[in-house]
C-alpha cells in the first residue's frame, strides 16, 4: 500500500485528515515500487536492478531518509505512524541509533516483526506452494496484482483451492467495520506494486519465524553480511525511552496476536496498547468507526507526548 491509504475515507474518518485537522504537519511517505515512487536517476521500472530490494531497504533507506529529511526541514523529532509493512519498516529502522534518535514517538497499527503465526489462508497457500521462489526463478522482479500475471495468480488460487467469495477476508482475516460497498473505490488505488524480492523476504520470515535481514543463501550471506546466516533485527536495541503505541486486533490474520506478543516480549519498553477483539487487518485503516475506536486513543497518546496539541 502507499500513502494514499491514509486518505481513502471521509475527512472525519481518515487518519491523515484527522491529524492535519488537529494541527499536525502530516508528511505522507511513499516507498519505492508504489505508483508514486517510480522515479530513479538512472534506472527504469523495466530494469531488474530497479526492483532489487525488500522491506529491509524500505526500512533502512527509504524510511530512514524520510525521517532524516523531515527532521532536517522542521528541526524537530518526528512522530511516526505505520500500518502493517510500515510497522516492520519502523521497528527495523528503530534498531538503528542514527534513525531512532530523530523519532519522538511511534504509533504502530497491526504491528509486525514476526510472522510465524500468520493464519491467512490465502498467504499460507502461497507460502506452501513456494510461489515466491517460483516467481524469482522465472525472473519476474515486479509483483503487481493488478497485472495480467497477478490476475492469473488470483484466479489460480481461487479455482478449487480457496473460497474467494470474500477474497479480502481470505487474505487479511475477517474485518468487522469498514464499508464494503466502497471496495471498488479502494481498489482504484490499492494494491500498489512491490518487488518479488520483498514477497520472498516476507515469506522467509513466515517459514523461519525470524525477524532478520534478507537471506541470500550461505555464500552470498558471507559476501554481504560476513556471516552464514542473515543478521537479526534486535528489538532489544530499540531505545527503552522511545514511546510506542500499538493497536492490534483479534481477527487479524496477518498480524496475529501471538506474533504481537512475541514482539512485545522482546521490546525493552512497555508500549501503550489498544486491543480490539473484533478488528481485522484492514479495519485499523478503513473502519468507519476508526476515529472513535482507534485514532482517539492514538491522539491521546501523542497528546501525552506533546503536552497539548495547541502548543505543537
Amino acid at each position: 500500500m502507499a500513502g494514499d491509504a491514509w486518505f481513502m475515507n471521509s475527512p472525519n474518518q481518515s487518519l491523515g485528515f484527522i491529524l492535519a485537522n488537529r494541527g499536525f504537519d502530516v508528511w505522507v511517505g511513499n516507498v519505492r515500487g508504489t505508483h508514486w515512487s517510480h522515479g530513479h536517476v538512472s534506472l527504469s521500472e523495466k530494469d531488474k536492478e530497479f526492483w532489487d530490494w525488500s522491506w529491509q531497504e524500505l526500512a533502512l533507506h527509504d524510511l530512514g531518509e524520510m525521517i532524516r529529511f523531515i527532521y532536517s526541514v522542521t528541526d524537530s523529532k518526528v512522530f511516526v505512524v505505520g500500518h502493517s509493512q510500515g510497522t516492520i519498516m519502523s521497528l527495523a529502522a528503530f534498531t538503528q541509533p542514527d534513525i531512532s534518535g530523530m523519532v519522538a514517538s511511534a504509533a504502530l497499527l497491526c504491528p509486525i516483526s514476526y510472522l510465524e503465526h500468520v493464519t491467512s489462508r490465502f498467504v499460507l497457500r502461497l507460502v506452501h506452494m513456494h510461489l515466491d521462489e517460483v516467481i524469482m526463478t522465472m525472473g519476474i522482479h515486479e509483483l503487481n496484482f493488478k497485472s495480467n500475471l497477478g490476475t492469473q495468480v488470483m484466479d489460480m488460487m481461487c479455482d478449487g483451492h480457496l473460497d474467494c467469495d470474500d477474497m479480502l477476508s481470505a487474505i487479511t482475516g475477517k474485518n468487522c467495520c469498514f464499508n464494503s460497498s466502497r471496495i471498488d473505490f479502494y481498489l482504484e488505488f490499492e494494491p500498489h506494486p512491490t518487488s518479488s524480492k520483498n514477497l520472498h523476504h516476507l515469506f522467509q520470515m513466515i517459514r523461519k519465524g525470524t525477524f532478520a535481514m534478507y537471506d541470500y543463501g550461505m555464500w552470498k550471506n558471507l559476501k554481504y553480511y560476513s556471516h552464514i546466516k542473515p543478521p537479526i533485527f534486535d528489538l532489544a536495541s530499540i531505545p527503552s525511552l522511545l514511546p510506542i503505541w500499538m493497536g492490534y486486533g483479534g481477527n487479524d490474520a496477518l498480524a496475529d496476536v501471538a506474533d504481537v506478543q512475541h514482539t512485545l516480549k522482546e521490546l525493552p519498553s512497555k508500549p501503550d496498547l489498544l486491543y480490539l477483539e473484533d478488528y481485522g487487518h484492514i479495519d485499523f485503516l478503513l473502519s468507519v468507526n476508526a476515529k472513535e475506536d482507534v485514532y482517539d486513543s492514538m491522539l491521546a497518546f501523542f497528546s501525552s507526548q506533546l503536552g497539548t496539541f495547541s502548543s505543537y
